[in-house]
């Protein structure tokens, strides 16, 4: 599946040194249509042989160190990402950055739960929140919704769906997952409410049950029939798509 990222200048995908993190960004810097920077950030990103591989391959790859909960982090970050971007500012930020701690009736524990809502759905805000200046600069020279001006996706999950926690369909056990990825959506219907008069596209998405080392071997999907039709969903994201909660085939999902 094609998808066309030419028209959006920059992205920043947040958890790459792995997972989908890492397969979008090899996607995205393989594409004739790629954008003309791409920036994948991770925890410890010198322990990722592809990663380098990849900024060593592109002109425009750029590695950013960026542990998603820490501030501090998240600050030196902003600074690296504003140097590489210059004046265009950042079009389009990915937050899929992610943890997923097994956690069933009998397991879980107020630290797991603590744990996996720092990462999974105040990480995303935060950075956001911190790299919001750049999107407005990027958001000024355009007009529209779009990835092509200024988008914030984070990368949710059906297993946030309130709705679909029931029947056949709640088999998957695990409270900090499911609570932080539901809370993750509220963020993002939260961020466009507030974004919109801005210019800033706000999306949540759900890549499917992807075979990754968070989705494990038993997963329906490989990470080649989700992340081309995912990123095609991205690039063709419009003002209709606001606010919503879509899955990688461009469906709309419900809360």
């Amino acid at each position: 599946m094609s998808f066309h990222f030419s028209k959006c200048h920059s992205v920043l995908i947040t958890g790459a040194g792995r997972g989908l993190g890492l397969a979008m960004a090899k996607e995205l810097a393989n594409s004739n249509q790629r954008p003309k920077t791409i920036i994948a950030t991770a925890r410890n990103p010198v322990a990722s042989k592809d990663l380098q591989d990849l900024s060593k391959s592109f002109p425009g790859f750029h590695i950013v160190t960026l542990d998603v909960a820490s501030q501090p982090s998240i600050d030196a970050a902003l600074q690296e990402v504003k140097s590489i971007v210059g004046e265009d500012g950042l079009n389009c930020l990915i937050n899929n950055a992610a943890i997923n701690i097994s956690t069933d009736l009998n397991t879980v524990t107020p630290e797991a739960m603590m744990k996996t809502f720092e990462s999974n759905t105040v990480a995303p805000l935060f950075v956001t929140k911190a790299f919001l200046p750049l999107l407005h600069t990027a958001a000024a020279r355009e007009t529209g919704l779009g990835i092509h001006r200024a988008a914030v996706i984070n990368m949710s999950s059906i297993l946030g769906s309130i709705s679909c926690n029931w029947g056949s369909a709640a088999a998957f056990k695990s409270y900090a997952y499911r609570t932080s990825k539901a809370a993750l959506n509220m963020v993002t219907r939260c961020l466009a409410t507030d974004l919109e008069s801005e210019g800033i596209l706000c999306v949540a998405l759900h890549p499917g049950w992807v075979r990754t080392d968070m989705g494990g071997p038993q997963a329906d999907l490989s990470v080649e029939e989700s992340i081309p039709s995912l990123l095609a969903v991205v690039a063709s994201l419009t003002e209709q798509d606001h606010g919503g909660f879509k899955d990688y085939s461009g469906e709309t999902l419900p809360w």
